[in-house]
């Protein structure tokens, strides 16, 4: 064991400052990016759950947010007549007011606290909700490109009912329902029959129901365009050649993704958002301030505090090379521990916002970020914090 990490191991209290610092840092950018692209997950959950294997998209969209991602009916013979796609489904949906309907005695309890509370009902409103919501759509059929793979069998069999709709758990209290209950829809009667798990969206609650129904609402997408594409392949692990040999064929009327390219697409997408970019640089920027000043300050009380032990090693005859190498290695074994620290923190807040129905997600690619991130800082304030070194002279140990 290296003297720089068993100084870190005995001597942690002097070094805690440093490490909750650097978590907190970590925390500050990983907690706003895991919730930005977090909600972004929740928009596609359906399609990112789907069992398609490529995505067909408008020839400008970029991402699934970004540009016209619908095309044109008549593209869809054209994708069919690839050798190897098994089914083609377009993804449609709507939108409009939801109301839910009151039992019997919630109503009449409602009454009651209404006169007791006045003209305006007091808190006799609270059980009637309204709300914008989406609507997505699924061909209920059991196996179907459009099903998400963790649909059951008995769940798509439900939404197969006239009128039937599933709603996500974190959406029910906001709506005002539970399982089996009827609301009103754009002024028609649906029914509650299926709940989720895993589908939250944080701005607009989702329905999700068949084709069949969102056509007998009279919202169904009949015009000469259509949504972005769902296909299914013979052998998924052919996706991107697939997917290469469609877009070749298309020659620029649209451009078909893998399902897992589309996704990282739609991360990017809410990341490279203006406003979001502002917040994560501002984010970053405080991070990098918080933590450099603390993890310095830190560092730099704990080398004075150990000054006789430098000296002694001058003493002996280490140079000053050596101290300052030791300095460094100290600096990499707490930004470790930030690491460490910062994503021990992160994960406690997943949980905490999966209870509150926050979708957060994390890409690799920026866990890698932060962590190199916080490591530099930790670096950096060693870096700053040589300058005490000076004060390591032998003769003060003869004072």
């Amino acid at each position: 064991m290296s003297l720089a990490l068993a100084t870190l191991l005995y001597e942690w209290r002097r070094y805690m400052a440093a490490v909750v610092a650097l978590a907190f840092s970590g925390l500050l950018v990983l907690a706003q990016v895991g919730m930005f692209v977090g909600i972004g997950k929740g928009f596609t959950a359906q399609i990112d759950r789907a069992r398609a294997d490529i995505m067909v998209l408008g020839p400008g969209a970029k991402a699934l947010f970004g540009g016209p991602s619908g095309l044109p009916r008549r593209m869809i013979p054209l994708v069919y007549s690839h050798p190897e796609v098994t089914q083609v489904a377009p993804l449609d949906g709507s939108g409009g007011r939801f109301q839910n309907i009151l039992t019997p005695e919630a109503q009449a309890k409602m009454e009651a606290r209404a006169k007791k509370g006045g003209k305006d009902g007091g808190k006799g409103g609270a059980d009637r909700k309204t709300e914008f919501v989406n609507v997505t759509v699924i061909d209920a059929i059991p196996g179907y490109v459009t099903v998400p793979t963790d649909y059951t069998q008995s769940m798509v069999e439900a939404l197969r009912r006239p009128y039937a709709v599933a709603v996500d758990q974190t959406a029910l209290k906001r709506l005002g329902v539970k399982k089996g209950d009827k609301a009103i829809y754009n002024g028609k009667t649906i029914n509650i029959a299926v709940v989720t798990t895993g589908y939250p969206n944080i701005i607009q609650p989702t329905l999700v129901m068949s084709r069949d129904t969102l056509r007998m609402l009279g919202e169904a997408d009949t015009g000469q365009r259509v949504g972005p594409l769902m296909v299914q392949i013979r052998d998924p692990a052919r996706a991107e050649i697939v997917a290469a040999q469609l877009n070749k064929k298309a020659d620029g009327k649209f451009r078909a993704w893998t399902r897992q390219e589309l996704a990282d697409a739609n991360s990017s997408a809410m990341l490279d958002d203006q406003i979001i970019g502002i917040m994560l640089g501002f984010s970053a920027f405080l991070g990098l301030l918080i933590g450099v000043a603390i993890t310095w300050q830190t560092l730099r009380g704990a080398i004075m505090a150990n000054i006789k032990e430098f000296a002694s090693l001058r003493a002996l005859g280490v140079s000053m090379g050596d101290l300052r190498n030791i300095v460094m290695e100290l600096s990499f074994w707490v930004g470790i521990v930030g690491v460490g620290a910062a994503g021990l923190l992160t994960w406690l807040v997943t949980l905490l916002a999966s209870a509150g129905g926050v979708p957060m997600y994390f890409p690799p690619v920026l866990i890698i970020i932060v962590a190199v991130f916080l490591v530099l800082i930790a670096i950096l304030s060693g870096f700053l914090s040589l300058g005490i070194l000076k004060n390591s002279q032998p003769a003060d140990l003869l004072r």
